[in-house]
């Protein structure tokens, strides 16, 4: 696809169909780049597409076809959005929170490579049907219930898990690490490569889970 210099071809990149259901206009909105007037548009949009089709492929298809509906929160961020969302942060100014963007290649940065040459892509979700349940039970534990879920059945490389609506964000990465960590009870790591509970089923660990899964 050409550079993005004209109205033109921003509108055919927001026409681009990443898979069944996922269009890319979805994925470009940002609060910060609205607010501040940053204008969140790629450098290289044929990374940024294809990168978009194996997270929207992989992961969120599948889990659409699960649970529902899944809702977009968060999704890709240019360069320029993503270092200036992240030097806000930094001075610990409130509604900011974006790592650096060395850090965001290859997750909210689509269109560039990580530094071991991987093409990746983040996108924070909520399930709606999930975040029901969740609210209902105060938050309190069941998000591992999908997280372990999502572990056994899906490539993902990364999740984090958040306290609101149980929002996450998940990621697709050549080379997946496959690691889960969260800012909600239980705080921290839930697994990574090399920790005991990484490999094998889990499906003990989501005993309810079948309660949610699309019929």
């Amino acid at each position: 696809m050409r550079p993005i210099k004209s109205i033109t071809t921003l509108e055919d990149l927001g026409r681009v169909r990443l898979s069944k259901s996922f269009y890319m206009r979805e994925f470009l909105y940002s609060e910060v780049g609205n607010f501040h007037g940053i204008p969140n548009i790629p450098e290289n949009p044929d990374l940024l597409i294809e990168a978009g089709q194996q997270l929207c492929e992989n992961l969120l298809e599948p889990l659409q076809d699960s649970f529902g509906r899944i809702a977009i929160r968060s999704a890709y961020r240019s360069k320029e959005v993503n270092g200036f969302c992240n030097e806000m942060q930094r001075e610990n100014k409130k509604g900011y929170s974006c790592a650096s963007n060395e850090s965001n290649y290859a997750g909210h940065i689509w269109d560039i490579r990580d530094n071991q040459g991987n093409l990746g892509a983040t996108v924070s979700i909520v399930v709606p049907k999930f975040a029901d349940i969740y609210n209902n039970n105060g938050g309190i534990a069941c998000w591992t219930e999908l997280a372990w879920w999502i572990h056994d059945n899906l490539p993902y490389h990364s999740m984090f898990f958040f306290p609101i609506n149980a929002a996450f964000n998940i990621t697709w990465r050549e080379n997946p690490e496959r690691r889960i960590d969260s800012y909600v009870a239980p705080r921290g790591t839930l697994t990574k490569a090399g920790m005991s509970n990484h490999e094998g089923d889990h499906s003990p660990e989501y005993p309810n889970i079948t309660n949610l899964l699309k019929i």
